[in-house]
């Protein structure tokens, strides 16, 4: 069977409602995946509202959403509180932590919601809400095979590998892979040289029919922002080539960047691949886009 995977928000770090960034949406992260009727969420951020919404109006069975969070920063979380089927009791949302018996999430999650910072409060949400977590780093999710990869970002984020029926599925935002290089001024020494990224991160990507990766920066971007948690678009394109990708869609959108900076960002990473005599296939994540894998 295919998984499904819908783009309910890709903007990084705040959300940019308006008319210079209506095109590819100005939503913070969220990501649907279906397989068969397994419902998968990836991140929480102001996309989750509409997911929600959504949901609901597909009919009246109840939801079961399992909860794959990459961190716990603001843009990530703050639609959970909109999120209107945690607030059905006839609902489930399975909240998993990346290590065993972690339950940072869950808690941040509702720290989120205390009176300081929300006007509702946690208790008020009526549907089922549990925690799990990874054992190892895996766990298995009503037949999908879910791994998880600690990234480079402040304060530490995960990417999530999701497999099903030789199917995968990778999700790495918020990670800086330009300082996992081994010299993190060869991008401008060497601009044309296919960066040597590390091999774990490589396994863990191989052969992935999609992957979503943060692609917030340009090449003239990055160096202003050097520790700030995000990479050049064109490192991930690097990464991609790298584990045979077959394609990659460039997720977490600057703030900053205009619908027509996000086409300029997207065509230079094409330009990159192609330089590699790649095939990869490479997107500008867009609010909206629903794919077959």
């Amino acid at each position: 069977m295919p998984l499904f995977v819908r783009f309910w928000g890709v903007r990084g770090s705040i959300p940019t409602p308006g008319r210079t960034t209506q095109r590819f949406g100005g939503n913070t992260s969220c990501i649907e995946v279906r397989a068969d009727d397994t419902l998968l969420i990836l991140d929480g951020g102001t996309g989750m509202r509409e997911l929600g919404i959504d949901l609901l109006a597909r009919g009246d069975a109840p939801i079961v959403a399992h909860l794959l969070f990459s961190h716990m920063h603001w843009d990530h979380i703050q639609g959970f509180p909109f999120f209107l089927p945690a607030y059905q009791p006839k609902n489930r949302c399975v909240i998993y932590g990346a290590q065993q018996d972690d339950t940072r999430f869950h808690h941040l999650l509702s720290g989120q919601m205390r009176s300081a910072y929300f006007p509702v409060s946690f208790t008020e949400l009526r549907a089922n809400i549990i925690s799990a977590s990874m054992e190892a780093g895996e766990v298995e999710i009503e037949g999908v095979k879910v791994r998880c990869l600690e990234q480079p970002h402040p304060g530490v984020s995960y990417a999530y590998s999701l497999e099903k029926d030789g199917k995968k599925i990778v999700y790495a935002t918020d990670s800086e892979l330009d300082m996992l290089l081994p010299d993190s001024a060869q991008p401008d020494a060497n601009p044309n040289d296919i960066r040597g990224l590390p091999q774990t991160f490589i396994d863990f990507v191989q052969d992935a029919d999609l992957l979503v990766a943060d692609g917030q920066y340009t090449d003239d971007e990055y160096p202003r922002h050097r520790g700030w948690g995000h990479p050049r678009a064109t490192t991930v394109v690097d990464l991609a080539v790298l584990a045979k990708v077959k394609m990659l869609a460039v997720h977490h959108h600057d703030p900053m960047q205009t619908d027509a900076d996000v086409d300029a960002k997207v065509e230079a990473c094409r330009a990159r691949a192609q330089s590699f005599g790649s095939d990869l296939f490479v997107f500008g994540a867009r609010e909206g886009i629903e794919l077959r894998i």
